[in-house]
């Protein structure tokens, strides 16, 4: 309808271009939104407020010259004039009802495009260092990430998820010498302890998995616990087996797979961060100053010069970010997305400075990044701060062992990224119209009953006589929620392209509220064969919206609560 309307729009501004009202080089970008309230019609638009000055007249006279050369239409029963100088459209029922045997007929594709038109697209999410089990922050990042990729694969591009391991560096060392201190008996409370070491319970586990010569399986590595206390390498390498396994069984518990594993130590082994160090000395970016290579970031919109290789001859954590970055853009991704912590935020500038300074024909801008804020942890009103298997934060499994996957993915992709989430476990695991992932999943559930009851009652449903009859859906809460249904797609494309799932989950909250009210308002089973097949066929494609919706977010639609 909103398309329709945009038309014929559009048909009404060129008939006043020929007429000689309208400039002919005049071409505005103008709005055709749902209004907010149903006694202004189901759409407006502000055409006539964005020619006004253009065509030297006041809005309302352009808008009633607008509204004279509309072409005619069975799609809009009126149009009114409002303000000064807003055109209100108020749809044919016919017409709005011409939505629900378009989403009955497509069934699960409802909502999907090809907008993206195959073109691949690189998500890396979650990329957490296999030092501990993942923490609600990671959580977070995985159901922000994990959305963005089914919607971009729902708007038709080529999606590949990728998950970087940060398993170099100095946190690496922190965790095989803390599993090393717990193989020889150690505690945190003892004086020998590690001075940076890891103390949660899990270090028991991975220390005596290692002492007991397990073998652990992580993707393409297979690591045999050598049993040995002293041998500090060995620890490490299954150390960080034993975390990269448990990481992915818990993403796994959470929905969450990944196409690539990429390993920041290949980036060493392969050569790949000397020959991004050899490319931005030759290109001429770097100094030396006191005993460290530099990178001229400030040349490429840094607001400091970035120290690329430490006077002990190691690397900064940015080069390798570089290295990686490079290796992205080699094996084809022009468009490329890194879903992140907040904390992350003062890597982008230096990361986009360092693929500039490489001269490698990456454009500006380049890669895009989705910023998530921290996230809260209430139980009773009061913050939930510790796990004790880790020790000093709450894990991703704590919430779905607490929750549920299905309220823990929805909650932690229901609010924008750059704001920060407050995670109300006794909301969450509430069965209330207060607990969002319950009112929508509710919704379908309800509507499964109703079909059961249709069934059970000697009356199911009859497909041709309910497409019929669908003119006979004159109620407005029918009409509402018929004009909810018809604006999924534009919701779904809308939140892939401005990477914001949440857009997803409030509509198909304010979908449930429209689903409820009509339910409470109008009666399904009712004798009359064409009217209670129409109402049927109306509750169908609101139960295929809800869960093409709920699939996006990767949260089940059970067809009983």
């Amino acid at each position: 309808m909103k398309d329709t309307i945009s038309a014929l729009l559009e048909e009404a501004l060129a008939s006043l271009k020929q007429q000689g009202l309208v400039p002919d080089d005049v071409s505005p970008s103008f709005k055709v939104d749902p209004t907010k309230d149903k006694a202004h019609g189901d759409y407006a638009s502000n055409l006539a407020l964005m020619l006004a000055k253009p065509a030297g007249k006041k809005p309302r006279d352009v808008a009633e010259a607008l509204v004279q050369a509309l072409p005619a239409t069975d799609a809009v029963s009126k149009v009114e004039i409002a303000g000064p100088g807003f055109l209100n459209f108020f749809a044919a029922t016919d017409a709005v009802a011409q939505i629900v045997p378009t989403i009955l007929n497509t069934g699960d594709t409802f909502g999907r495009s090809m907008r993206g038109t195959g073109e691949k697209v690189q998500v890396e999410f979650v990329s957490a260092n296999p030092t501990g089990p993942l923490h609600v922050g990671h959580g977070r990042g995985a159901a922000i990430g994990d959305c963005l990729c089914r919607l971009l694969e729902a708007t038709g591009y080529d999606v590949t998820r990728e998950f970087y391991y940060n398993d170099a560096g100095a946190q690496i060392s922190n965790l095989a010498l803390s599993v090393q201190a717990r193989a020889k008996g150690l505690t945190p409370e003892d004086p020998s302890w590690p001075a940076d070491g890891y103390r949660g319970d899990y270090i028991v586990d991975v220390a005596n998995s290692y002492l007991a010569g397990e073998t652990i399986h992580a993707d393409d590595q297979h690591v045999t616990g050598a049993a040995d206390a002293d041998d500090l390498e060995a620890i490490r390498r299954f150390a960080v087996a034993y975390l990269r396994r448990e990481q992915d069984l818990d993403l796994k518990a959470f929905g969450v797979e990944f196409d690539v594993y990429f390993l920041e130590s290949s980036l060493y082994r392969d050569g790949k961060v000397e020959q991004a160090v050899q490319r931005l000395i030759d290109n001429g970016h770097t100094y030396e100053q006191d005993g460290a290579l530099w990178l001229r970031t400030t040349d490429f919109g840094d607001d400091k010069d970035r120290v690329m290789r430490k006077t002990d001859g190691g690397y900064t954590y940015f080069l390798p970010d570089v290295a990686y970055h490079l290796d992205k853009w080699q094996r084809g991704f022009k468009q490329v997305i890194n879903e992140q912590g907040a904390d992350h935020h003062s890597t982008v500038t230096r990361v986009r400075a360092g693929l500039q300074a490489l001269e490698a024909d990456i454009p500006q801008g380049w890669p895009d990044y989705v910023l998530h804020q921290m996230v809260l942890v209430t139980r009773s009103g009061e913050e939930v701060k510790l796990s004790k298997r880790a020790g000093s934060y709450v894990t991703l499994r704590d919430l779905i062992d607490e929750v549920g996957r299905d309220a823990t993915r929805y909650f932690l992709a229901a609010r924008r990224a750059d704001s920060q989430l407050t995670f109300d476990i006794d909301l969450a695991r509430s069965q209330s119209n207060d607990n969002p992932v319950y009112y929508v999943q509710y919704a379908h559930a309800r509507l499964c009953s109703v079909m059961r009851k249709a069934e059970t009652d000697g009356m199911p449903f009859d497909r041709e006589l309910g497409f019929a009859n669908l003119a006979q859906l004159e109620a407005d809460q029918e009409k509402a929620l018929m004009n909810r249904l018809a604006r999924f797609p534009e919701v779904v494309e809308h939140a892939a392209l401005n990477r914001e799932p949440q857009q997803v989950a409030q509509y198909l909250q304010d979908l449930a509220a429209d689903f409820h009210t009509c339910y409470n308002a109008v009666k399904v089973m009712v004798e009359d064969d064409a009217l209670r097949n129409a109402r049927l066929a109306l509750g169908l494609a609101t139960r295929q919206v809800i869960r093409n919706g709920l699939d996006l977010l990767g949260v089940s639609a059970p067809e009983e609560m």
